[in-house]
């Protein structure tokens, strides 16, 4: 959803760049539908014993039995509804009840100063959670410049993810409609916890 040029990618920690990884797929999976060659790669994902892996692993085994249709469907109903869907993916929403709010703009700002614009063909508010996804694992990675540092990271998640993301991955774990979606609100509610504890635990 956002997008700059660049030559290379600088190197960063194989931490970091799992995290990215993470980033960039819940925003894969929240930005559309998943098509066929997406459910199978998921299919494929393992885990370890820990909260994230076991999440992991459900959405792996549910990605397995999912078929494309099935799965457009659940996500219009989630996500775009007649009208509107079950749930509005924004920050603007969760923070303040109205879309295109005082979250966005600051948002909008925030991404001006770290190089980030939206993708020509891309018509959703910058605030939504697939883009957001996107952005923190572009920073990490370094799409928009040299990779963020922690600190910046820290102070990126901090303002236009943590306050609400874990929220809306509960609610998506949640809704009526979730079936895929229920194990992607589980994944993205541990991934957001983990994130959080470690910027708390990281200096500065």
């Amino acid at each position: 959803m956002s997008e700059a040029v660049m030559t290379e990618i600088p190197q960063i920690t194989e931490e970091d760049g799992l995290r990215a990884d993470l980033y960039d797929f819940m925003g894969l999976l929240l930005s559309g539908p998943p098509d066929q060659v997406l459910l199978a790669q998921t299919a494929k994902l393992a885990g370890d014993d820990s909260a994230l892996g076991t999440a992991i692993k459900a959405l792996a085994r549910i990605a397995s039995l999912s078929k494309p249709k099935t799965v457009e469907s659940e996500f219009n109903a989630l996500f775009i509804g007649l009208g509107r869907g079950e749930l509005l993916p924004y920050a603007s929403y969760y923070l303040t009840g109205f879309l295109n709010e005082k979250p966005l703009a600051t948002l909008r700002r925030d991404m001006a100063v770290r190089g980030m614009t939206r993708a020509e063909n891309v018509y959703e508010p910058e605030d939504n959670i697939a883009s957001l996804m996107e952005m923190m694992g572009g920073m990490i990675r370094g799409r928009f410049g040299a990779p963020a540092s922690l600190d910046d990271q820290k102070t990126f998640f901090a303002k236009h993810i943590g306050p609400w993301a874990g929220h809306f991955y509960t609610d998506l774990e949640a809704a009526q409609n979730s079936v895929l979606y229920a194990s992607v609100g589980a994944v993205g509610r541990v991934f957001m916890e983990i994130e959080a504890e470690g910027f708390r635990m990281s200096a500065g």
